[in-house]
């Protein structure tokens, strides 16, 4: 089991992870991975956070399922399954050095483009050919840093228009990818660490009472200001990352 001071530091982690969740419909592994990493190894903060990702996910996107395209999902999945294979067999075997500056350098390029990008104006689908690389380099940044969130909004806000159906469909797939990723992760042994199961289980209700509040601040607050307070937030923990795989051995 985690000694208490551990959990006294992962508890916050996780309940902004999932209030940022509850906020935004995503983004809580890109808020508490690169956190969690500061203080505990990659390969037991990513195995944790799945966990909570695929009861969080149920709750929210359970709802819409009439909506989900399932044509895009059959074109990500197999795609997906590959990328999460090859994820998987990294964080297994990697060092941590290169994962964490690579984690946090991502982390940093989503939050650069969000901040000072501009939205991009074309309004042309993108070709569904582009499933391919996408669904690969989700699953591989999903199973590596719980990541990969970002990479499937890309090419489904480009084959989407309708809001309703973009949003349900991001959610199966996050949820889809969360199943996957916690059975190649039982597959590899990682949920076979010490404590790990008995962590999850102290910290669920930490990610259930984020998810809560969340969800009521997020009419509350102005959409501009939540948006760039979480980018800063991930900004800092991205930086956070790049400067804890520097300082570890190759």
């Amino acid at each position: 089991m985690m000694p208490f001071e551990s959990l006294a530091i992962a508890a916050p982690i996780i309940f902004v992870a999932y209030a940022v969740f509850g906020m935004t419909g995503f983004g809580a592994a890109m808020v508490a991975v690169p956190l969690l990493v500061q203080f505990f190894p990659l390969q037991f903060a990513v195995p944790l956070v799945v966990l909570f990702d695929l009861v969080c996910t149920a709750l929210v996107g359970g709802r819409n399922w009439r909506q989900v395209s399932r044509n895009e999902i059959k074109r990500l999945l197999p795609w997906m399954l590959l990328g999460i294979v090859l994820g998987v067999t990294l964080l297994s075997n990697a060092g941590a050095r290169w994962p964490l500056m690579l984690l946090g350098g991502f982390v940093l390029a989503v939050c650069i483009k969000g901040l000072f990008g501009t939205p991009a104006k074309t309004t042309a689908p993108m070709s569904s050919l582009w499933a391919l690389p996408f669904g690969a380099f989700g699953g591989i940044f999903s199973a590596l840093f719980g990541t990969g969130g970002p990479i499937y909004t890309i090419y489904l806000s480009r084959r989407l228009d309708a809001l309703d159906q973009f949003r349900a469909t991001i959610s199966v797939v996050i949820l889809l990818s969360g199943l996957i990723r916690a059975v190649a992760f039982g597959t590899a042994g990682l949920y076979f660490q010490p404590g790990i199961l008995a962590v999850a289980a102290v910290l669920l209700p930490v990610a259930l009472l984020g998810l809560l509040a969340g969800s009521r601040l997020r009419t509350r607050l102005p959409a501009d200001l939540l948006k760039r307070s979480i980018l800063v937030l991930l900004a800092i923990a991205g930086a956070g990352a790049i400067y804890r795989g520097w300082l570890a051995p190759a």
